[in-house]
């Protein structure tokens, strides 16, 4: 009698572990192929260059998330952190996140790396968890803040103080392809003049600019117009 006992203990004990283990694998395979869920997890990332120094990129980055109404962190490396968001209402939850309660929610993580003194990269990577792989292409900063536009839109509006000369010369624009020493050969006659021109703009070589840049030259260097 007692063997008898042990035995169908064992037995059910064998169907419950058993069923879990296949509900286990069932579910693990479900949210492997339908959603992002771990803290680890950076679903999308996107690039953008603009014509600033890179402080002047983080500051009109932190003004476009400000204009979006995103709070944000900045951190110890100077890269930006915007708190995390509810997901849109109708997104669906996966079956890991309703089991802990973890809502589907996203954030933005953007840093801003140098290319020259007046130019930028501004990355942007959005982290997502419990939201399906269908849905993440929405939650892109570009798709869902217009974030790239609206930097570039606050650049030509509201460009960040220089500190360049205002007076005493003449603001050219940068043809397509064309670099300082082409710009100073145009405009100056010499394309040696080219050292004079980075150092008073701030740029740090003969390339570090950008298709139609405004660059300042000063009087003393362009030609003197010719009197009939």
């Amino acid at each position: 009698m007692v063997r008898h006992r042990f035995s169908a203990r064992s037995w059910i004990f064998a169907i419950v572990v058993g069923g879990l283990s296949a509900f286990a694998g069932c579910f693990v395979g479900y949210h492997h192929e339908t959603e992002h869920w771990s803290d680890v997890d950076t679903a999308l990332g996107e690039e953008h260059i603009v014509a600033f120094s890179r402080d002047d990129a983080t500051q009109l980055a932190e003004d476009a998330l400000r204009g979006d109404g995103l709070l944000y962190e900045v951190q110890p490396d100077g890269s930006i952190v915007t708190l995390w968001r509810d997901a849109d209402p109708h997104t669906p939850a996966g079956g890991f996140s309703l089991i802990v309660g973890q809502s589907p929610r996203y954030r933005y993580e953007i840093r801003v790396v140098a290319l020259g003194s007046h130019q930028s990269k501004v990355i942007v990577n959005v982290r997502t968890e419990s939201i399906p792989d269908a849905d993440l292409n929405s939650y892109k900063a570009s798709n869902r803040f217009a974030f790239f536009k609206e930097i570039d839109e606050l650049g030509q509006k509201y460009p960040p103080a220089t500190g360049m000369p205002t007076s005493g010369g003449v603001n050219f624009t940068l043809l397509p392809n064309e670099n300082l020493a082409a710009l100073a050969k145009r405009v100056t006659g010499n394309e040696n003049n080219w050292q004079a021109i980075a150092r008073d703009n701030g740029f740090n070589s003969v390339s570090d600019v950008t298709p139609f840049e405004s660059v300042w030259v000063r009087n003393s260097l362009l030609p003197v117009p010719s009197k009939h």
